[in-house]
């Protein structure tokens, strides 16, 4: 499947390289998150909601790293910013076999999640400096393919561990994640340096956070971000408290997802490199998710087989809605965000996906478990709403360019 995806790619240095780092690096973030939890609760000996709670703070503190992180890669180099970052987080995870309380956990945590955010906008920088503009969107899709696979390596390589379920095994394991996630970040270093971007000759120097258009267009994105924890954490409690579906249902559906998103990733971002196109694409996603939340909510009361058979094509629909969204956020980020603060716009609009992953556990088990049916067709008109919304506001956010008089960027 990889040798699938590389062959489908340009033979360019830069690309390849991506490639093989975002494979190293989602290999050790699959074998970690596999076992994480577990480690954890019986290694450390924390409760689970100490657990939940301190990934809750660390997300939260993370959601102020992405701008500034972003900025500092435009003015310094993208490529330096993320090789420093991911090594960083990467020794950072050592701490974890040394905590022996919350606030350790904590403390770790959050200077983790800090990284990470910071390594994720520096990722969309070099991306966007490296890679020619219009094979950026296509590249991001293969990118997210090769993500799934890793995630995958790393699951079945932590599967290892967890048949022994010893404090040896787990200390193995976090040493392995760290050992793959430097080499993630090493990797890094074949991709040719991105030179640092000028600055505007005035104006403040996070340009982003006055960008009312794209402020908007990236909190649209987040609602419709909110979808992930459908998946993750909506559909498994409604499975299990509200239908007479099997349990293997869940997994049955992961497994789909994961198999979709890494074999039809590429294919769906097609149209989606110019903004209008991208705008189209995450209008579909919310109209699908719309039809998906719809089809979850007729899965209760009905008998197993029944049930089951319309969860599955719950999911088939929530995944094509995800392939669109995914590639229309692309396509929005990189399309409208200036040469010279690449950066900063990409980590503000990665900053949309992060609080859609904080908030999304509480608010989908409320409204869509707790409420049943109104819940999931609630969740599904906001979607379409959302989506909706997405040309109308690139519409504003290009007669905003046309209007505005940009200053000439100069080296300072």
């Amino acid at each position: 499947m990889l040798t699938r995806l590389i062959s489908r790619l340009p033979a360019d240095q830069a690309t390849r390289a991506l490639i093989l780092s975002t494979l190293a690096g989602s290999t050790s973030r699959g074998l970690f998150i596999t076992v994480s939890v577990i480690f954890f609760t019986r290694s450390v000996g924390l409760s689970a909601a100490e657990v939940g709670l301190g990934l809750t703070i660390a997300a939260v503190v993370s959601l102020f790293a992405g701008v500034p992180a972003g900025h500092l890669a435009d003015r310094i180099g993208p490529r330096g910013v993320m090789v420093t970052f991911g090594a960083a987080r990467a020794a950072l995870m050592l701490g974890y076999l040394v905590v022996d309380g919350f606030i350790g956990f904590v403390a770790v945590a959050c200077a983790v999640q800090l990284l990470e955010t910071g390594f994720s906008a520096a990722n969309g920088a070099l991306i966007a400096g490296s890679i020619p503009g219009e094979q950026r969107v296509r590249t991001r899709a293969v990118l997210r393919s090769v993500t799934n696979v890793g995630w995958a390596i790393g699951a079945v390589i932590a599967g290892v561990g967890l048949k022994f379920d010893t404090r040896a095994a787990y200390t193995v394991i976090i040493v392995v994640c760290v050992a793959i996630a430097l080499l993630a970040s090493t990797l890094v270093l074949r991709v040719p340096p991105v030179a640092p971007q000028p600055k505007a000759a005035s104006g403040p120097a996070l340009v982003v956070l006055r960008d009312r258009p794209y402020l908007a267009l990236a909190a649209l994105n987040g609602v419709l971000c909110i979808h992930y924890g459908m998946l993750n954490v909506a559909v498994p409690l409604w499975v299990v408290e509200r239908t007479d579906a099997p349990t293997w249902v869940v997994a049955g559906m992961t497994l789909l997802n994961a198999i979709v998103v890494a074999l039809f990733q590429v294919r769906a971002s097609r149209g989606t490199a110019t903004v209008e196109g991208a705008a189209a694409a995450q209008r579909v996603s919310g109209f699908l998710l719309l039809g998906a939340c719809v089809l979850y909510s007729l899965a209760a009361g009905l008998p197993g087989w029944a049930a089951a058979l319309i969860l599955f094509a719950a999911a088939g629909v929530h995944v094509l809605a995800e392939l669109r969204q995914a590639a229309g956020s692309w396509g929005i980020s990189f399309g409208l965000a200036p040469d010279h603060a690449q950066g900063q716009y990409q980590g503000l609009f990665g900053t949309g996906f992060s609080v859609a992953g904080v908030i999304a556990p509480a608010l989908l088990a409320t409204v869509v478990v707790g409420w049943g049916w109104p819940g999931w067709v609630l969740f599904g008109v906001v979607y379409a709403v959302a989506g909706a919304a997405v040309p109308v506001t690139v519409r504003w956010a290009r007669r905003a360019r046309a209007q505005a008089v940009q200053p000439e960027p100069v080296l300072v």
